[in-house]
């Protein structure tokens, strides 16, 4: 039996957007992979996140190590739970979905207002102190703070275009 094109409008409307959540994925395990290359002994782009890390992988190292990895475990599974639950893979969908607004939320704010701030200090505009990490604000200018907004911006827009469609009263 045929379907009726409003029940395979119905249907696929979940699928909507598939793109934006399959690219917040993306960008959130690029974040990920980082931080556990960075736990495993790996130094290749961490003075761009500042000179703190760089001097905590040399003092405390197990520590530092430790943390790392536990950051790199929250952010796979921030990456991957939704995806996984948009698929049917993951139990409690609705509460991933409003857990999910949420953070791409939080993404959106903290990335762009780091980004921003970071790239406000490198132009000139706010002042910084003669010892400001100029490595550290380049890596959050330009790399770490933009794949946050775009990871939480991508997952925010899939949120949107796969949200339950509306039905008129009386239809």
């Amino acid at each position: 039996m045929r379907r009726s094109i409003s029940q395979r409008r119905h249907r696929t409307r979940p699928a909507r957007g598939r793109f934006f959540l399959w690219a917040a994925c993306t960008l959130g395990l690029i974040h990920a992979g980082f931080s556990l290359y960075w736990a495993l002994g790996g130094r290749w782009l961490l003075a761009t996140v500042g000179q703190f890390a760089v001097q905590a992988a040399k003092d405390v190292p197990l520590q530092a190590a430790l943390l790392l990895a536990g950051t790199a475990l929250l952010k796979a599974a921030a990456a991957v739970i939704p995806l996984a639950a948009a698929y049917g893979r993951f139990p409690f969908p609705g509460v991933i979905r409003v857990l999910s607004w949420i953070g791409g939320a939080g993404l959106v704010v903290y990335g762009g207002v780091n980004t921003a701030a970071a790239a406000a200090v490198l132009a000139g505009w706010i002042p910084a102190d003669p010892e400001a990490d100029s490595q550290g604000l380049l890596g959050h200018a330009l790399l770490w703070d933009p794949l946050f907004l775009g990871w939480g911006a991508c997952l925010l827009a899939y949120l949107f275009a796969s949200r339950p469609a509306r039905t008129e009263p009386g239809a």
